[in-house]
């Protein structure tokens, strides 16, 4: 065993050299961490104590996290016995609020902020227009395009919709309308993804 030791001594020391001389510095500890982790978790929020004591229709709305758009749980209020066409526009007001809203101190924590402003107001359709239109006191065109996909995706994903998972949507004058659809694309890039959209008879 000595014997093999003395012999094995000048090829570890000869190594040694070699890797000093070429600037790498020989180590016991691994290198390879992977990639760094992210500072944003996305992770769902606790539920918010005043949420749950408010008593309304559970939903959905979404809000960015990261550069993609993440599904939050809600509550909008809707008086009993609202007639259908009334209900569908009260919903898609609560949507609204909802999405312009503050997130809570838990949702910022986990990384969640919302690009629709505060103000906007939504009515049924005007006379001439589809049943299951909607138009906005600003037009679709003119919100930025995280804003539109937030809306688009969390109406279409409600009872505000038509039921075929698009919406329509116009603005306050005589722009034409259009019906938007959600798309897995607009969900994970709504910075570079439009919501996909086509003309609409009527307004």
């Amino acid at each position: 065993m000595t014997v093999r030791r003395l012999l094995a001594l000048p090829y570890f020391v000869g190594m040694a050299a070699l890797l000093t001389g070429c600037g790498i510095r020989p180590t016991e500890v691994p290198t390879d961490f992977g990639a760094a982790p992210s500072q944003v978790q996305c992770s769902p929020p606790e539920p918010d104590v005043s949420t749950q004591a408010s008593r309304g229709l559970p939903v959905q709305v979404f809000l960015l996290c990261g550069s993609s758009l993440v599904a939050v749980d809600r509550t909008v209020r809707v008086p009993d016995g609202s007639p259908d066409s009334q209900r569908r526009v009260l919903v898609a007001q609560g949507l609204l609020d909802q999405l312009a809203a503050t997130p809570s101190p838990a949702e910022k924590e986990a990384g969640y902020t919302t690009d629709v402003r505060g103000g906007m107001t939504v009515t049924g359709p005007r006379p001439g227009d589809p049943d299951e239109t909607l138009r906005l006191s600003n037009p679709p065109g003119g919100l930025t395009s995280f804003a539109l996909a937030q809306l688009v995706c969390t109406f279409s994903d409600s009872t505000a919709a038509g039921g075929d998972g698009s919406v329509v949507l116009g603005g306050p004058g005589k722009q034409p309308l259009h019906r938007y659809e959600c798309t897995d694309e607009v969900r994970s890039r709504p910075g570079t993804e439009q919501p996909p959209s086509s003309g609409v008879t009527g307004g």
